[in-house]
């Protein structure tokens, strides 16, 4: 028969293993690939030799421009960067991981050209809300992405 201490210290043990099991696993349940909202482009998300989380664009779903061109960054405020490719482009980088949430990134637009303080929340292991914000977090706009599963 097992004792109350021995039960105790079995149950502590439990506990302390499943939590720390879930904090150290959670933080990577952001890499992977995903499905921007508009269906536009894939987005690889991997972690960095520091320990942080970047993304990059691996898909897009019109990869050429009007003159069959792969397209490139030309709305970049550094001109010296405007002949360089979307596909491939790192446009996230430098999220950290905290309590349920990636914070503290940066996401540039492409679009527009412009660049945006950032942070990620997960709502499930397959969709992501992407917040890109200018000062606070209330100033901003969220995207959902979905994790794209390979064939």
């Amino acid at each position: 028969m097992v004792s109350n201490k021995a039960l105790f210290i079995l149950t502590i043990a439990v506990i302390f293993f499943s939590v720390t099991s879930k904090s150290q696993t959670h933080s990577d349940d952001i890499l992977g690939k995903w499905l921007t909202e508009k269906n536009e482009a894939i987005v690889q998300i991997f972690k960095t030799s520091d320990g942080k989380y970047a993304g990059k664009i691996i898909w897009l779903k019109e990869p050429l421009n009007e003159q069959g061109k792969p397209k490139t960054d030309i709305h970049n405020p550094n001109p010296e960067l405007r002949q360089r490719p979307i596909l491939n482009l790192v446009f996230m980088a430098g999220f950290v991981y905290n309590d349920n949430e990636w914070e503290n990134g940066i996401i540039y637009d492409a679009k527009s050209g412009n660049t945006y303080k950032a942070k990620i929340t997960m709502t499930d292991k397959n969709t992501l809300n992407l917040r890109g914000y200018i000062g606070s977090p209330m100033f901003g706009r969220t995207t959902v992405w979905k994790r794209k599963f390979d064939k």
